[in-house]
């Protein structure tokens, strides 16, 4: 019984419940609204990881959730991308209010509908200065480069070979300050060495662009579901863990890009969990910095079930492990 466990948990976790629904999500255009409730929790919590607030979003709209990567455009400003090729744009006040909220099918190379397989966005990159986003898709095994607007896919490339299996693919994403970008599975290749993992020199949708292979040794964290960058050049990780009690566990932590070898495993400190009462599917991370102070955004994924919620919740940064201290 115990190696059917993880499969029946996973099954629970991506819906849907024998006594659940799931919403399915088609193209909707009636509805742009999308209203955010605040999450009853105790701000100002101890620790590496101090919730600020957060908040449950909701919409009309069939297409709204799903969410599994998150970008913050511009103050108060946030764009989220879901697993089925939709997108929702809002901006997102301290008292709750909800503006120029949009709701929107991404842009496809064909222009027509596709399958889910051929939608998996699982991880995003965003550059504040073209304002344009850099997509990864899991089914497809490719990363693509679209403009501010949202409008057209300006460049799109397979990851090199050896391509990794669906549904264990491209699921974190992070844009380095120097211009590199490094991209991590979820779970591909069952390696000694950890999960496999690349460093783009540039521009990872331009076919051709040099990559270094390696690999992350997450030591029993979970699987990553996300990454941003933090102020120091460090990258902080999103790991995801299933279970009962909760159903989610969500551990960060930090890695050095500067210990990527060819080949090699790199390691994580790990600096936090978020609290089980705002336990969820977190499968977004954005980090922002205001007023010298550190915030990290955690967006989750509902997995149109019903049981599950769209959230979206700010932690501060607080007394982080020196960069010079290795990862235990």
């Amino acid at each position: 019984m115990r190696r059917y466990l993880p499969a029946a948990l996973i099954f629970l976790a991506i819906g849907p419940a024998p006594w659940t629904d799931q919403r399915l999500p088609r193209i909707d255009k009636s509805s742009q609204l999308i209203v955010a409730r605040a999450l009853a929790y105790p701000a100002g919590q101890e620790g590496t990881l101090r919730f600020v607030r957060g908040w449950r979003l909701t919409s009309p709209n069939r297409i709204f959730g799903g969410f599994s990567a998150l970008a913050i455009t511009g103050p108060d400003r946030f764009r989220l991308v879901g697993d089925g090729g939709y997108g929702a744009q809002l901006t997102l006040h301290l008292d709750g209010r909800v503006e120029d909220a949009r709701i929107a099918l991404l842009p496809s190379p064909s222009g027509k509908a596709r399958r889910k397989s051929q939608s998996d966005f699982e991880a995003m990159a965003f550059d504040p200065a073209s304002g344009k986003i850099w997509v990864a898709l899991e089914g497809l095994n490719e990363v693509w480069r679209i403009d501010a607007k949202l409008t057209h896919i300006e460049s799109r490339a397979k990851l090199p070979k050896p391509y990794w299996p669906a549904n264990r693919g491209p699921e974190a994403m992070v844009r380095l300050a120097d211009g590199r970008t490094l991209i991590l599975s979820e779970d591909a290749d069952d390696d000694p060495r950890g999960r496999a993992a690349w460093l783009f020199a540039g521009d990872p949708a331009v076919p051709g662009t040099k990559a270094v292979r390696f690999f992350y040794d997450s030591q029993g964290k979970g699987l990553v579901s996300d990454a941003a960058a933090l102020p120091d050049g460090r990258i902080l990780l999103v790991h995801r863990k299933l279970g009962l009690n909760p159903v989610f566990t969500t551990t960060l932590a930090i890695a050095d890009p500067a210990d990527i070898r060819p080949g090699a495993a790199i390691r994580s400190r790990p600096i936090g969990r978020v609290p089980v009462p705002l336990a969820e599917n977190y499968e977004g991370a954005a980090v922002e910095v205001r007023g010298g102070r550190t915030f990290l955004w955690l967006a989750s994924d509902d997995n149109f079930n019903s049981w599950q919620r769209s959230l979206l919740v700010e932690f501060e940064l607080v007394d982080l492990p020196d960069s010079k201290k290795a990862a235990r």
